[in-house]
């Protein structure tokens, strides 16, 4: 299992304030040191609609090469895909949502449209060096018009112009999902045959609005998903899908699957990166580990001593 963790941009974009670039630079520092395999740090959108996006190539221009390529930033047109590789960046994650009205909300025009954008935006970052990945949000549900067609999910994985974008990323925007959904839907998308390889990953992106992102993610895992998404403390959700509210924790996603980086120490330093972080932003802590980890439970080898 890989984690990705967008606590850079899913994570910040609702909470309405900008980090500093330099604590931004500090905090993704902190996580790739830490051994978090990928971060999501940014993205394209425009800054008076999305405020706290609006230094992400400022912090792009901060970070190594090297750094740069275990990262990925959100666009949504070609035009955002060429601005940000002359930035530097080479992972791009080019998002649009299955649901017309909610594409519509979010980035003002149809999911045909954007479909259709996606050779160009392929074929720049292909220019580039870079990879891009097909992100479909609100693939479950949609916060104007409700239930969303798999069929509908499935169409747009299997379209020819879809084709070269390195993985899919299957969103659960608004958490409403439950791990039979996802499961089914996770391995419908695996045996399409276009995805669920380790040239072509399926990236599962939840939030935990209902309770079940930590469930669905691990029924993603066990339908085929190569990776999942999380950020600290469960921080974020999206701006412009009413009923959305944190992403599913790090944290509980690393305590659940245990990768063989994560260890006691690991965990106590991310506890430290989280508390502060959310503490600078005036944001609740909804991780579920970090609280256990903070009990007295002392013969536990996961609890973290009160001096830390």
């Amino acid at each position: 299992m890989t984690l990705r963790d967008v606590t850079l941009r899913d994570g910040l974009q609702l909470t309405g304030k900008v980090l500093p670039t330099e604590r931004k630079v500090q905090i993704a520092r902190q996580l790739l040191s830490l051994g978090v395999p990928e971060l999501e740090i940014g993205s394209m959108a425009r800054p008076d609609l999305v405020p706290p996006m609006a230094n992400t190539l400022d912090l792009v221009a901060r970070l190594t090469p090297a750094e740069l390529e275990r990262c990925w930033v959100w666009v949504a047109t070609p035009r955002h895909v060429a601005r940000a590789a002359e930035a530097g960046v080479r992972n791009f994650q080019y998002c649009f949502s299955v649901s017309d009205a909610h594409n519509k909300a979010n980035i003002g025009r149809t999911t045909e449209d954007s479909l259709a954008a996606m050779p160009e935006a392929v074929r720049l970052a292909s220019e580039a060096g870079g990879r891009i990945q097909l992100c479909l949000a609100t693939a479950f549900t949609c916060p104007f018009d409700g239930p969303v067609d798999p069929a509908r999910v499935l169409a747009i994985a299997t379209d020819p112009r879809a084709e070269g974008s390195a993985d899919i990323v299957v969103a659960d925007t608004l958490g409403q999902a439950h791990p039979g959904q996802v499961g089914a839907l996770i391995g419908a998308v695996a045996a399409t045959g276009h995805w669920g390889t380790p040239q072509r990953r399926i990236v599962f992106h939840g939030h935990d609005t209902w309770g079940m992102g930590v469930a669905n993610s691990l029924a993603a895992l066990a339908a085929g998903a190569a990776v999942v998404d999380g950020s600290l403390g469960g921080l974020g959700g999206c701006p412009f899908a009413p009923g959305a509210s944190g992403n599913t924790s790090s944290e509980d996603l690393l305590f659940a699957t245990r990768p063989e980086w994560f260890t006691p120490s690991v965990l106590s330093d991310l506890a430290g990166i989280s508390e502060e972080l959310l503490t600078e932003l005036g944001e609740p802590n909804r991780s579920r580990t970090i609280e256990g980890a903070r009990s007295e439970a002392e013969a536990f080898e996961w609890v973290i001593a009160a001096n830390s």
